[in-house]
């Protein structure tokens, strides 16, 4: 489903953020990026998305060439990838509804399907309570729920989630990932960029390792545990830096 053959992004200013990574992900895996701040988390989520290409190598999701994909369709395959970004991007002038909604209107899908869809997400992610707030007014977890609904909002084939559990405390951060385990079982591949060892050593999904922008580790062993030493903080306080 997700092809990446030879893929490097180097940048005008010297930097590689990605040297030479391949790995295939099959549809309904659940994969778990890790590796230490500025070892190429971010710029591969942001490759995927299609907010970026690489400099050299091929990436695939499905039929879409994401390298010779035209800019005027990137909108279709962005409705086939959900994305929650780390500083969750929720718009702070618009309620939680207004926010799962924004996506859809801009799509212009049809308003009663919009509204239909979004009272369906709104109970899957369990934020019924909290639709006509404004992000301000919401917790953090309550917070990552938000984003997470938005992101659904197509009923994307991929998930891609950039530390949600970074800023909560171990509870919250188990109710998230209990979350995510039940979109993925519904059919939803889901890639995740984590620091909690916590988390990874405990679900023992597929792990990709990235360190100093090349892929280090492709682990799929169900009893596979890792280390601080790939770049994991016990605590998942480590905030990611942009790459």
């Amino acid at each position: 489903m997700i092809k990446l053959e030879n893929v490097t992004k180097a940048y005008p200013t010297g930097n590689t953020a990605l040297a030479d990574v391949s790995f295939n992900i099959e549809r309904g895996e659940f994969v778990f990026l890790i590796g230490p701040s500025g070892s190429g988390k971010t710029t591969l989520f942001r490759l995927l998305i299609r907010d970026t290409v690489p400099t050299t190598g091929s990436i695939r999701i499905g039929d879409w060439d994401l390298v010779t994909l035209p800019h005027k369709k990137v909108h279709n395959l962005r409705k086939n990838i959900g994305m929650v970004f780390q500083d969750l991007k929720l718009l702070r002038d618009r309620t939680i509804y207004e926010n799962i909604m924004f996506p859809l209107e801009v799509g212009n899908m049809d308003t009663k399907e919009a509204k239909e869809r979004v009272d369906m997400i709104i109970d899957r992610v369990g934020i019924a309570d909290h639709v006509n707030k404004f992000p301000i007014q919401l917790s953090g977890g309550e917070l990552q729920r938000a984003a997470i609904a938005r992101a659904l909002a197509f009923n994307p084939e991929i998930l891609l989630a950039d530390e949600p559990t970074g800023n909560l405390d171990s509870t919250t951060s188990w109710e998230i990932m209990k979350l995510l385990q039940d979109i993925n079982a519904g059919g939803t591949t889901i890639i995740m960029a984590t620091h909690s060892a916590d988390i990874v050593n405990s679900l023992k999904k597929r792990t990709l390792v990235l360190e100093k922008g090349t892929l280090t580790r492709d682990d799929a062993r169900e009893s596979s545990k890792h280390d601080d030493s790939v770049g994991l903080e016990k605590d998942n306080i480590v905030e990611e830096t942009k790459e």
